[in-house]
């Protein structure tokens, strides 16, 4: 690489919590720089999954945090040019991108839901990760069963 990796921020812990997995899920939640609403989006969500689940003895954040670790993918395939022909390559993920392709999938999954607030959509994709059920899990299982297709061109790794 021509240039120098850029340096990592530091991000703040959210305001209920102080824990820093909070404020970035909120961020990729936030549109157009509107924190205030995606936290606000966030909390609603947390309360509503506290309701549903009301019989589970976690709190809404661990509830929260389970359901992240369900739908936290391991593997996936990348695209390898191997003299003319394109094999899908299954690669570990590293950490940090594990935590972001999860709290991404949930939050476009719970967009994708029928239901009437935001708040209401993502309590229910909270609830049914934690499940181990729902649009975010699937997403993962597939990733994996395409994984696990192609282990034959694992050695064709980067």
């Amino acid at each position: 690489m021509r240039k120098a990796k850029p340096k990592k921020r530091v991000i703040i812990p959210d305001p209920v919590f102080s824990d820093v997995k909070v404020t970035k899920f909120v961020n990729h939640l936030m549109y157009d720089g509107k924190k205030s609403i995606a936290y606000t989006i966030f909390y609603t969500a947390l309360d509503t999954v506290k309701e549903k689940l009301s019989n589970e003895e976690k709190s809404a954040l661990e509830i929260w945090k389970k359901a992240l670790d369900n739908i936290t993918p391991q593997v996936e395939v990348k695209s390898r040019r191997v003299g003319g022909a394109t094999f899908q390559v299954p690669t570990e993920i590293r950490p940090d991108r594990k935590e972001s392709i999860s709290m991404k999938n949930m939050i476009q999954y719970a967009r994708k839901r029928g239901g009437k607030t935001m708040a209401e959509k993502l309590a229910a994709e909270i609830v049914d990760a934690y499940n181990e059920q729902g649009g975010a899990f699937k997403r993962k299982e597939d990733m994996h069963k395409m994984a696990e297709a192609n282990r034959a061109f694992a050695h064709f790794r980067f």
